[in-house]
């Protein structure tokens, strides 16, 4: 199917968070025909409809399909600069997006890691922190 079916954007919730130097708000994603619409193209679209000029300063997270298909529900973040967006948003979404390198190793090196710290008190503790560094790497 390379012909792609129109998608309705709606926006609810539209706050300006000055704090947070961002727009947010809650996107209704109207697709009749369609399984999903690609996060990628929903940042063009919403890139166009807020005059964004860097669509990396656009996030999108926390979309959910209504039951029967045909509209989903998510969040979007519309940062005023990339520094404003390097400094406020997690680390996990800006890794998601290509903006931070993803943390290496999984969950269960990071855990042995700091158990084998535990094992070991006093002077050579330094140097059990340095082997079990060298180790995971």
């Amino acid at each position: 199917m390379t012909t792609k079916l129109p998608v309705q954007i709606r926006t609810r919730k539209f706050i300006r968070n000055a704090l947070l130097a961002r727009r947010q708000f809650v996107i209704d994603v109207i697709h009749p025909g369609r399984a999903n619409v690609s996060k990628a193209e929903l940042q063009e679209k919403i890139g166009e409809m807020y005059k964004v000029s860097e669509l990396t300063r656009i996030f999108l997270f926390g979309f959910r399909s209504q039951y029967g298909g045909g509209k989903s529900t998510g969040f979007a973040l519309i940062y005023d600069s990339m520094k404003d967006a390097e400094k406020f948003e997690p680390k996990y979404r800006l890794a998601r997006s290509g903006l931070q390198k993803k943390r290496e190793g999984s969950r269960k090196q990071i855990k042995e890691k700091k158990n084998r710290g535990k094992k070991v008190w006093g002077l050579g503790r330094r140097i059990a922190r340095h082997k079990a560094k060298k180790a995971n790497s």
